[in-house]
């Protein structure tokens, strides 16, 4: 503990690390003060109250109000968050793995960089320009005891157009600051305005359990378990996101004038979770449809039943919901790490795995050991996502359970791990100690 006080110390003794942080910080502080501020012209007690007397947790509304951090609850000026930028990315993501044009630009250096970033941020206007017109599509229809959230008198078009350009200025906004994060800041900038959303709802969490144990429905010893496996559940997530499979490649000595290149051995990190936490987020947005188009025809008693089987708390939910998170992790794993791709470049620059000759075998050879380590990790994903239904069948309240498992907790564990890695390579830089006994945590960026 000594270790990490003395670590946590050192921090502040670098200039340059410590206003990183502090412009992380005021960065971050900035993002939720937006997500307080709500739209021109909603009355924001009314919808408070509409709000809290309906459930929006099993649906796609419920699902967007988890990233953004409550905003969209609150139908802020950062109510739409930094999804769009995420939604776009992915489709970039997804086009370079499928259009020759978006694959000729990730392979042209800084230059494709650049230009694939351009576009992205014009599908990130696009995108929220969309969406948020559907949110003030959805605020003209809410209504309290028959009160409107948004009064009939401002209900015209220059409301609507007055929203969709607060709205989408508010997502620019905080995809410039994300962006101003990663190059100033500390670690990487659109991952900690998503981490620092779902972090703000931890406090109120602990206050509901502390409710709960305070009126005695709930024992202490009961709560003390609670709290014991929670930890273990974040531990095993840390093992697994670090966890890889390293595999051997040797170099071919080269001669080139005076100086010989070549000759080491260096390894592959094939990691057992190669696609993050993508999977349980398309995952959990095609699980969502159903029920939030059903929730369109609330008088159709067939459609309602049908309903029940995609309620979050159902054992068919949660049966889909895991085969669906096994598929789109070899789907994203396989779009994400390309082995002909990195037989080639190996074969390119010399190097070869012992005892696999070079080319297709060596391809093979790559994905045969990327299928075998997808599969656990695949069903660990599958665990954790459907775990925060289990915790609640056992009397942990919903908002309390989201922190067992699921996209919470991986992007809690993953974004923190980054900025703790980045942190610790600027102490080593300055010849200062890691946070680890061992002097660096397991993973961390050369």
């Amino acid at each position: 503990m000594s270790r990490f006080t003395e670590s946590f110390r050192n921090i502040f003794k670098i200039h340059e690390l410590r206003q990183r942080i502090l412009y992380t910080l005021v960065l971050l502080i900035i993002v939720r003060l937006g997500a307080h501020i709500t739209l021109p012209g909603v009355d924001g007690k009314l919808l408070a109250a509409a709000m809290n007397s309906s459930s929006s947790s099993d649906n796609l509304f419920g699902l967007y109000d988890l990233f953004v951090g409550g905003a969209f609850h609150n139908a802020a000026i950062f109510a739409l968050g930094i999804m769009p930028y995420i939604s776009a990315s992915i489709i970039i993501q997804l086009l370079g793995a499928f259009v020759p044009y978006f694959q000729k630009l990730q392979k042209e250096g800084e230059d494709g960089r650049k230009k694939v970033t351009q576009l992205t941020r014009y599908g990130t206007v696009f995108i929220s320009a969309l969406q948020a017109y559907g949110i003030t599509i959805k605020l003209r229809s809410m209504e309290y005891q028959g009160a409107k959230i948004i009064p009939e008198q401002i209900q015209g078009m220059y409301w609507v157009l007055a929203a969709v350009v607060i709205l989408t200025a508010g997502t620019i906004f905080m995809m410039w600051m994300g962006e101003q994060i990663t190059e100033r800041g500390i670690g990487n900038g659109i991952s900690l305005i998503i981490f620092i959303g779902i972090i703000d709802r931890f406090p109120y969490a602990l206050l509901s359990e502390y409710q709960d144990l305070r009126v005695g429905s709930r024992l202490v010893i009961v709560e003390l378990i609670i709290v014991i496996i929670m930890v273990l559940i974040i531990a095993g997530v840390i093992i697994v996101t670090q966890g890889t499979r390293r595999i051997p490649v040797q170099y071919a000595k080269r001669v080139v004038g005076r100086k010989v290149y070549g000759g080491v051995t260096q390894y592959i990190p094939l990691k057992v979770n190669t696609a993050g936490v993508m999977p349980i987020i398309f995952a959990q947005s095609i699980m969502f449809i159903p029920n939030t188009v059903l929730s369109f025809f609330p008088d159709n008693a067939t459609l309602q039943k049908v309903a029940t089987y995609f309620n979050y708390t159902s054992p068919v939910y949660s049966a889909l919901y895991a085969l669906m998170i096994v598929f789109f992790t070899y789907f994203y794993t396989a779009i994400a790490f390309n082995p002909k791709e990195v037989s080639e470049n190996m074969q390119k620059q010399g190097g070869f795995i012992p005892g696999i000759r070079p080319g297709k075998q060596t391809s093979d050879y790559i994905d045969n050991i990327l299928t075998k380590i997808t599969l656990p990790g695949s069903i660990f994903l599958a665990i954790i996502a459907i775990l925060p239904t289990f915790v609640t069948n056992f009397g942990v309240s919903h908002q309390f359970a989201q922190f067992f498992g699921g996209t919470s907790l991986l992007i809690i564990v993953g974004v923190a791990l980054d900025s703790l890695q980045q942190i610790e390579s600027h102490l080593l830089m300055r010849h200062y100690d890691g946070f680890m006994k061992s002097g660096k945590l397991k993973g961390r960026r050369q």
